[in-house]
């Protein structure tokens, strides 16, 4: 008897051991003390691991090569940038393709087939345009989307232009953004007594003082005209054609009629009027543009058309006491608005990228405020990303630019960019119509032709 109580006894701790156990493995009401299990199996009341694992984000590495070009901007930013850059993906090997030719020497290899990854777009023999038009720049149309830098922001949420549309799609995105215009020294126009032109009118009547004090009223950029096509022919388009910027898409498109009309005709008129009472200084025929600008340096000419890289470009002839001076536009009829005409040095991804995932990835770490800011600081130029510059070192003239592309009284045009033979086409027209080899007429003519080849 004694035997039989004490294996009762025993089964019947087993028993309690078994569903003492069940109880904990399910998840229902803990009993007081129970044995600790060695180990805890998963139960249907817990989350799965899985739920937590985020999708694996494509690996940042191996070769990426960019190509930039090195001008009035320097090389100071992109060093830096790049740099920081391969301290986030350390695994990625950058080979640096820069300089001030670079355009011509890798053209042989976007022909062939065998292009960087990541391209910016500027410089003498760059044309974004034409690199749609030759098929050779990535559809970005949907990444760029969705694109977030990496701060997390949407990347077209901070731009202050947007990708450039061709046909309802993005190849590039607006890397720099900046305005020509006309450029004087401040210090300069105070001490003469000149007054700061706000209209054609007022132009006129200044450029007839400083002429009569022995300086040229205006230099143009030698033998690159566009300096001229883009700080007064444009600005005059748009002033003329009612303060209505299309004419500068219509042109961009090479729609017929958009070169020749009353509105390029009165521009064209206001040119040969500033030629034949000897504003131009034509001593800059055939000279570079940093040579015309150091002749606007030492104040050989009062005023001259550039972009606002110019401070940044000449930073190291400025005479002791120069201040930059900027007005977006002098074409404009009295009490008119400003026409500010926006540039922007667009960056781009190959359409034969090696490593296409490694050069989003790289345009994603330079879009941020941080690195605008950077820009500011290095190049005196403003990058294409609102960010707050006032505590910043850029320049007091890009400060002022920021002002007027702000202001009521300023029309900011749309960015565009005519082809490559259109723009060609108009550099030759212009450079005729200051020597006055051709007259406004021919000037017109010639466009339509050449905007008639475009358009077959």
């Amino acid at each position: 008897m004694k035997s039989k109580g004490k294996k009762k006894a025993a089964l019947s701790l087993v028993m309690l051991s078994i569903v003492l156990s069940l109880a904990g493995c399910g998840g229902g009401t803990k009993a007081a003390d129970p044995p600790a299990p060695e180990k805890t199996p998963t139960t249907q009341n817990e989350p799965a691991k899985t739920d937590d694992t985020k999708p694996e984000e494509p690996k940042v590495a191996g070769d990426l090569e960019i190509q930039y070009f090195v001008g009035g901007y320097g090389d100071g930013w992109w060093k830096e940038v790049i740099g920081e850059f391969k301290k986030k993906y350390p695994d990625v090997n950058i080979k640096e393709s820069a300089g001030s030719q670079i355009n011509e020497q890798m053209k042989p290899r976007w022909i062939q087939g065998n292009p960087p990854d990541v391209v910016y777009i500027d410089g003498a023999g760059s044309n974004e345009t034409q690199m749609v038009l030759d098929d050779q720049l990535m559809d970005i149309t949907d990444w760029v989307k969705d694109a977030k830098n990496v701060d997390g922001e949407p990347l077209t949420g901070n731009l202050i232009a947007p990708p450039q549309d061709y046909d309802g799609k993005n190849y590039t995105i607006p890397l720099v953004f900046g305005s020509w215009g006309t450029f004087y020294d401040e210090n300069l126009f105070t001490e003469k007594g000149w007054e700061i032109p706000k209209d054609w009118d007022s132009f006129l009547a200044t450029s007839e003082k400083i002429k009569g004090d022995g300086i040229y009223p205006y230099i143009h950029t030698g033998k690159y005209p566009y300096y001229i096509v883009g700080g007064l022919l444009n600005t005059g388009f748009v002033s003329e054609n009612g303060d209505d910027p299309q004419i500068l898409k219509d042109q961009e498109a090479a729609k017929e009629g958009s070169f020749k009309n009353d509105a390029v005709a009165n521009t064209l008129n206001k040119i040969v009027d500033m030629r034949e009472k000897g504003y131009f200084d034509n001593a800059s025929f055939g000279m570079n543009h940093t040579d015309s600008q150091m002749l606007f340096l030492q104040h050989k000419d009062a005023m001259i058309p550039n972009g606002l890289w110019l401070e940044n470009e000449m930073k190291k002839d400025v005479p002791e006491g120069f201040k930059f001076g900027f007005i977006p536009s002098v074409m404009q009829k009295p009490g008119g608005k400003y026409v500010a005409i926006p540039y922007t040095s667009n960056i781009a991804i190959a359409k034969k990228a090696k490593n296409p995932e490694a050069a989003k990835a790289f345009i994603e770490f330079i879009f941020t405020k941080q690195t605008a800011v950077r820009w500011a600081e290095l190049t005196g130029a403003l990058m294409n990303v609102k960010a707050d510059l006032e505590s910043s070192g850029a320049s007091d003239v890009v400060k002022t630019a920021m002002k007027y592309f702000n202001g009521s009284d300023t029309i900011v045009a749309p960015v565009f960019k005519l082809s490559a033979d259109l723009e060609q086409a108009e550099n030759d027209a212009t450079i005729a119509l200051l020597q006055g080899s051709i007259t406004p007429e021919e000037w017109m003519d010639r466009m339509e032709k050449a905007a008639a080849k475009v358009r077959k």
